[in-house]
């Protein structure tokens, strides 16, 4: 290659880039310059946050609020609200049951009957055949020992007493006998179980 056309060809090539060439704007470099100053200035003379007054300054039991089930105001249970959160999903708002699958409370002869048969229902739970109203329903309900004595006492009062139930209300003393007097770990097993209770 001759001289000629190498020189030609290095004046093609474009000069490196370089960051000299378009340094930062100093208007944008006084900004941020200032900024992170008056950041350091006002930590430095900033009170810490210790005061009352900011913050949320609530005790662990304030923020955990009243037990489920029970009320703000008095700590007694709620029988609706046991009801909601327990019940409600298979038995319905109304108590209706789902026709075929869960029973109805609204009118059952298990919830205004004996009240030691609905506290042990409630304590150990039922699985297999049961009638309700005439209707056969074969599924499981859990039991609910889980629940205090006034949690129980408050949702079988609650379901007595509603719809068109006219049942008068339950003891929690009641699911307190009944818990000691039975060492059953299992679901009774069917309306056959419950029945059978009756006779003791």
């Amino acid at each position: 290659m001759s001289q000629d056309a190498d020189q030609r060809a290095q004046e093609r090539e474009h000069e490196d880039p370089e960051e000299a060439i378009r340094p930062m704007p100093l208007a944008a470099l006084l900004v941020a310059a200032a900024m992170v100053l008056w950041a350091v200035v006002y930590i430095l003379y900033s009170e810490p946050l210790a005061t009352s007054q900011y913050g949320d300054q609530r005790t662990l039991a304030e923020l955990r609020g009243p037990a489920p089930g029970a009320t703000a105001a008095t700590g007694a249970a709620d029988g609706k609200a046991v009801f909601a959160a327990q019940c409600a999903a298979c038995h319905q708002s109304t108590g209706a049951g789902l026709p075929g699958v869960f029973p109805p409370l609204d009118g059952s002869e298990w919830v205004h009957g004996d009240k030691r048969v609905l506290a042990n229902i409630l304590l150990h739970g039922i699985t297999g055949e049961i009638t309700v109203k005439g209707g056969k329903f074969q599924g499981a309900m859990p039991s609910f020992a889980q629940l205090s004595d006034a949690e129980l006492a408050a949702v079988a009062s609650y379901i007595r007493s509603n719809w068109s139930n006219q049942g008068d209300a339950l003891d929690a003393a009641l699911f307190a006998a009944e818990r000691k007097a039975s060492d059953r770990k299992t679901p009774f097993e069917g309306g056959a179980a419950l029945d059978a209770l009756l006779k003791k």
